[in-house]
């Protein structure tokens, strides 16, 4: 029963994982748009969130913690966020080298943002309908 609930939520974990990661590249983005020299970074990710669930499904509950003491209770983590990041290429190079453009790196923030929400809304009623599923009448 709980594989098959965590089978259920595996996209909609793994999508919430990589909207946060990217909602922290796109901050640093932005943080660093005096820096001389920065490259903006972004992820793709629609290629990100594929890789994310297939290796999910595949890593479904084989992941170990390892115990240093025998007093240490067994446990099960996550695995390491493995995101690969692009540079972004500027449509308008700037003098000292920075590549971040605000118009753009606000947008995509906001827009992340809506997405983060929203994702969290369908998650949260997903949730609500099974347990109204589970609840005798």
């Amino acid at each position: 029963m709980i594989d098959q609930l965590e089978a259920a939520f595996n996209y909609h974990q793994q999508a919430l994982g990589l909207r946060q990661d990217r909602h922290k590249v796109l901050a640093s983005n932005i943080a660093n748009a005096d820096t001389p020299n920065y490259k903006a970074r972004d992820m793709d990710f629609a290629g990100e969130l594929k890789k994310a669930v297939a290796q999910g499904e595949r890593n479904a509950g084989s992941l170990s913690l390892a115990r240093t003491s025998a007093r240490h209770l067994e446990g099960q983590g996550m695995p390491p966020a493995n995101r690969d990041l692009l540079y972004r290429v500027p449509d308008q190079p700037s003098l000292d080298g920075n590549t971040v453009d605000m118009d753009r790196e606000r947008t995509a923030f906001a827009d992340n943002a809506v997405r983060y929400q929203a994702a969290l809304t369908l998650m949260n009623r997903r949730i609500q309908g099974l347990k109204g599923a589970m609840q005798p009448e």
